[in-house]
């Protein structure tokens, strides 16, 4: 018994439609190549890995938080520059290349990077770190928070 790959009916009505999915399986026959086939899983496609991050806002706060299992605080750096949070840091592993006989687990540098849905105050940022969940606490800058306006009766 063999596979063989599903391959798309001709379409007669939309011949563009083809094309499209023509693309799309070459593409995907180009990842099956044995030379990225080795490679993907190690290195994302050359970019790392890169942990969730959720990113939830209130009325007086951003918030951020981001999966980091395994990782020391002191791995770990935050920044804030022109309305964007970045975190980067490095997860090292704690066995050889050649000790493992199996690896699933994302290892190296990172560096993840959001654009904040508004503006924060940089002096109020806190950040804490427990069970593998980094969380963010960035306060909105008094400009950014929401104002009641009450309307006056003439």
């Amino acid at each position: 018994m063999s596979l063989i790959r599903y391959q798309t009916p001709n379409s007669v009505i939309l011949p563009s439609l083809d094309r499209w999915s023509s693309l799309r399986n070459d593409l995907d026959s180009l990842l099956e190549l044995p030379f990225w086939s080795g490679l993907s899983r190690q290195s994302q496609l050359f970019t790392g890995w890169t942990p969730a991050l959720d990113l939830y806002q209130d009325k007086d706060n951003v918030t951020a938080a981001v999966e980091l299992p395994g990782m020391r605080k002191e791995d770990i750096e935050i920044s804030l520059h022109d309305g964007m949070l970045s975190i980067s840091g490095e997860r090292k592993s704690e066995t050889k290349k050649e000790e493992a006989a199996r690896t699933e687990r994302y290892f190296g540098k990172f560096r993840r990077s959001i654009t904040l849905p508004a503006q924060v105050d940089s002096n109020k940022v806190t950040a804490s770190y427990k069970d593998g969940i980094l969380t963010v606490t960035l306060p909105k800058a008094e400009e950014a928070k929401p104002k009641q306006i009450q309307i006056n009766l003439n």
